[in-house]
């Protein structure tokens, strides 16, 4: 049988290259660190990161759209779905620069954002996830970074849901400022 034949007939039963590829093992961090246009735009540069979504989660609403969000009684914070290789880039990497990315001594603002929808919050999707997340955050609060603790929330990852097109890749759409700068501790 020719190649070609080979192909013709793989394609003829289902059987793609995607099969045969191995494909690197990925996994899920979920942040909220304030308005999730810098921080998507931010964890998007970090070598490992695959892609990110924005979003929101951790509220009780169903579907919400960011004008519910926005009236601070869903429950949901602005959040960013981030996608990672853990070959290149661990889970305390990414949380790394997570605390590196806003004040996480505040609660329920970041800058001049306030409400609930702003907090600082690590999602967990594994009970590893949980237990990284905890020693991340002491090890923060030693660190002597700020002079108050981290108010930072971690809680198990409940339903994302993606925000509006408009919202994803925001700076990469439009030229303006980034709103979050990434500190060197």
């Amino acid at each position: 049988m020719t190649f070609l034949a080979l192909v013709a007939f793989a394609q003829s039963e289902g059987i793609t290259m995607d099969n045969y590829i191995k494909k690197p093992a990925t996994e899920i961090a979920t942040l909220a660190a304030g308005c999730f246009w810098g921080v998507q735009h931010l964890l998007d540069q970090i070598p490992g990161v695959i892609k990110t979504r924005a979003g929101y989660t951790g509220g009780t609403t169903g579907n919400p759209t960011y004008e519910d969000v926005c009236t601070d009684d869903t429950g949901h914070a602005e959040a960013v779905e981030v996608e990672f290789d853990p070959s290149i880039v661990s889970y305390e990497e990414i949380l790394s620069y997570f605390w590196r990315l806003h004040d996480p001594t505040t609660v329920d603002r970041q800058g001049p954002d306030m409400g609930s929808q702003y907090r600082s919050a690590i999602f967990f999707h594994t009970q590893k996830q949980k237990e990284i997340a905890e020693k991340s955050k002491a090890k923060f609060d030693k660190s002597g970074v700020f002079k108050n603790r981290a108010v930072t929330q971690i809680a198990p990852a409940t339903r994302f849901y993606p925000a509006e097109e408009y919202h994803q890749n925001y700076f990469k759409k439009h030229s303006s400022r980034a709103c979050h700068i990434l500190r060197d501790k």
